[in-house]
């Protein structure tokens, strides 16, 4: 269920998304987010992101799910269910790049984000889903009060935006009874 005011929705091709996108990312990247950009992340740069994320989603290999203000239209966050896997793993998908711009934040949309990926995952056919974050930030006490297994931490595996190391937690979640 999503928060009062907002709506969460299937990614499609309409203009100005990509960029709507770009904005978030920006935010996220300047409240210290790690989530694969440095700081300053520069618009062109977060821009051709979210353009080749679209194009990867138009191709099938992805889904992106974009939530909005429904009051005034914004993009206010984002999560991805990457669908491209190897042959031998048709039942997984990974969870990437959960966003929530820092003005929706503490309201409900994280959860949300979540919930409408898994939903998104199931009716794509998987019944595992895989994801990593920050050790010890708000995304990971997030995933596990969501029912996600934490797997374990990888010390150093990326940079801030700002740079220096930060541990990583690995996480996953099955959809389905039994196993997947």
């Amino acid at each position: 269920m999503s928060p009062a005011g907002i709506r969460i929705r299937a990614s499609g091709d309409e203009p100005g998304l990509a960029a709507a996108l770009a904005q978030v990312l920006i935010d996220c990247v300047e409240g210290g987010a790690s989530v694969s950009f440095m700081r300053p992340l520069p618009p062109h740069r977060a821009l051709a992101f979210w353009q080749g994320v679209l194009d990867s989603a138009g191709r099938g290999e992805r889904i992106v799910l974009v939530a909005e203000d429904t009051a005034s239209g914004t993009v206010v966050g984002t999560v991805q269910l990457l669908l491209a896997t190897p042959d031998n793993q048709p039942h997984r998908a990974d969870v990437a790049k959960m966003l929530v711009h820092r003005r929706a934040r503490r309201r409900g949309l994280g959860a949300a984000l979540m919930q409408a990926a898994e939903a998104a995952a199931r009716a794509a056919g998987k019944t595992l889903l895989v994801l990593d974050t920050v050790t010890g930030g708000d995304a990971e006490r997030l995933y596990s009060r969501q029912g996600w297994q934490r797997v374990g931490v990888i010390p150093g595996y990326a940079l801030w935006p700002n740079g220096g190391l930060c541990d990583t937690t690995y996480f996953y979640k099955v959809l389905a009874a039994g196993r997947p």
